[in-house]
């Protein structure tokens, strides 16, 4: 059995609201916690909600490091949402030092505490693109977007920062390279902004790479 779009479950929840989101959209994913299928989809989405350290010894006591990495790779198109997006890192300072997957150079750390503004940030903020062109597509510069974290990434390559955030300063809250598209807000929690983010991997991402895929999610 193989899915065109899978969500992978590694037991982090949230995976139902990203599936609905998608719906709604008009495409089906399919969430599944099978290496074998993983391996096999044409587009990943890494979502998740929770601690680094939890989410990756899931990720590696499941089988499902092997798949994810071989999919990167590939250059297949993958996007990682929140913790999906911390996961692709090299290390995450969360309770000690976890090996993440190593997929960007670069940790993830703690929000910097600033005077009046409260950990963990929570709530809708205004992301900023950090490259030339639109990572996101038809999403404007300036666009709001639905956050829950207490933790950042810092990449040691700024030429994959691909979006950012203040919160009292400023923090990566989106990097891209390739085919792979990762965010630390929530776009299935992110309305209008959020629904034309998860076109734009699924119809200008996920259909370069397969055109039964494109035909199929017009």
């Amino acid at each position: 059995m193989s899915a065109d779009l899978v969500i992978v479950d590694y037991g982090t929840g949230n995976l139902r609201s990203v599936q609905k989101a998608l719906e709604n959209l008009g495409y089906p994913a399919l969430i599944s916690s099978d290496p074998i299928i993983v391996g096999k989809s044409v587009a990943l989405i890494l979502p998740g909600v929770g601690a680094f350290g939890d989410g990756i010894a899931n990720i590696r006591s499941m089988g499902l490091e092997q798949p994810i990495m071989a999919h990167l790779r590939a250059n297949k198109p993958l996007l990682g949402i929140c913790l999906g997006m911390q996961l692709l890192f090299e290390m995450g300072h969360e309770d000690g030092i976890h090996k993440g997957l190593g997929w960007f150079a670069g940790d993830v750390v703690r929000l910097s505490p600033q005077p009046g503004l409260k950990i963990p940030h929570m709530g809708w903020n205004r992301v900023q693109f950090s490259k030339g062109n639109n990572p996101m597509g038809k999403v404007p510069n300036g666009s709001y977007f639905y956050f829950v974290h207490a933790y950042k990434v810092i990449p040691s390559d700024p030429e994959i920062v691909a979006m950012t955030t203040d919160h009292g300063t400023s923090f990566v809250s989106g990097v891209s390279r390739g085919n792979v598209l990762a965010t630390q807000f929530h776009p299935e929690k992110s309305q209008k902004s959020g629904a034309d983010l998860l076109k734009y991997f699924v119809q200008d991402i996920a259909s370069l790479v397969n055109d039964d895929f494109r035909e199929t999610n017009r």
